[in-house]
């Protein structure tokens, strides 16, 4: 039996506005985005872009479409995106980028870290021939899976492209826990792509919204690109003040999230039938056998605890809707599983 859900680990996409996040929402200075002339969204476009050291950026309703327009901005039809098999963009985006876009996506296999071995990517652009379709972009995702790239790394990897002539864009749904979590500044994550996609609605708490930021010249394309996808908004700075509220009150935060993740995986981990990998962010992947699994996430949505089975993984996931006390609850649940 399945009770109500009352400590939702499923997702950081189940964040609830705060009290003062509606606040701000409600007081929001409005007006018509088509139009351009929504101050609180265009507030936020010029806050976040500065954020990130780049020129502008642009709000959408989603990371999804967000992403899109990203990868539709830097090629056109017949051109090719290199990108990890686990990528965000590539399985789990409806293959938008080939459906609506005609992008050939050019996947190679994720490493255990999230990384792309540098060699596989040289390895898949593709030659200046007719007979191949032409590498234009090479597309990372940080955090992948909960794990933050190595800074040494994204560097090697984007160097590697520009060396061939491709551009470079960031999945950053959860970029704002990859800073946190290695202690540096957004920009500093930001710095090696061309354009990047910054997601609030997980950790930083909001209930909608994505913003993809990039040069003066490519977030005019996107524009464009937003519109024919039905991502233009009217009054949406409604929801763009809930975006300047999480910049302002729920970075540094995460931290706790961080804390809480380490805190669940220590006490899973205490379980010799669970294997749990040890987690960089807010997500803790715990693997075992498929039987043992189900029969946990049985036991535990019977309390009203719910995590989900995704990457072939049990996965957990932390945010500012399940605490201390939560955490503690799930481990005490569990424990009383194995004790059987």
């Amino acid at each position: 039996m399945t009770a109500a859900i009352q400590h939702d680990f499923r997702s950081d996409t189940v964040t609830q506005p705060s009290d003062g996040m509606r606040a701000a929402m409600m007081a929001a200075p409005l007006g018509d985005d088509v139009f351009g002339d929504d101050p609180t969204v265009n507030k936020l476009q010029e806050t976040l872009a500065d954020m990130l050291g780049k020129e502008a950026g642009l709000f959408m309703p989603s990371g999804t479409q967000s992403n899109l327009a990203g990868l539709m901005a830097h090629c056109g039809r017949g051109d090719e995106y290199i990108v990890g098999q686990s990528a965000h963009c590539y399985r789990w985006e409806g293959g938008g980028a080939a459906v609506l876009g005609s992008i050939q996506p050019q996947p190679i296999t994720n490493q255990p870290d999230g990384s792309l071995l540098l060699a596989d990517i040289e390895a898949a652009i593709k030659p200046d021939d007719a007979h191949h379709a032409i590498s234009k972009l090479l597309a990372l995702e940080n955090t992948i899976g909960g794990k933050i790239l190595p800074a040494d790394y994204v560097t090697a990897a984007t160097s590697t492209a520009r060396s061939h002539g491709l551009s470079c864009h960031l999945d950053g749904a959860r970029a704002f826990n990859a800073a946190v979590g290695s202690n540096v500044s957004i920009a500093d994550i930001a710095r090696p792509f061309d354009s990047i996609s910054i997601c609030f609605s997980k950790g930083l708490g909001t209930p909608v919204g994505s913003v993809l930021v990039g040069s003066h010249a490519l977030i005019k394309r996107a524009h464009r690109i937003r519109k024919m996808l039905g991502g233009g908004m009217r009054q949406a700075g409604i929801l763009a003040a809930a975006a300047l509220y999480a910049l302002e009150n729920n970075i540094e935060r995460l931290a706790d999230d961080h804390a809480n993740a380490a805190r669940l995986a220590e006490g899973l981990a205490q379980h010799t039938k669970l294997t749990v990998t040890v987690p960089h962010t807010n997500m803790v992947m715990v693997g075992g056998e498929k039987a043992v699994l189900d029969a946990l996430n049985a036991h535990l949505a019977a309390q009203g605890i719910a995590a989900i089975g995704i990457y072939d993984v049990q996965r957990w996931v932390t945010h500012m809707g399940v605490g201390r006390k939560s955490v503690d609850t799930a481990l005490l649940a569990v424990d009383a599983f194995f004790k059987g």
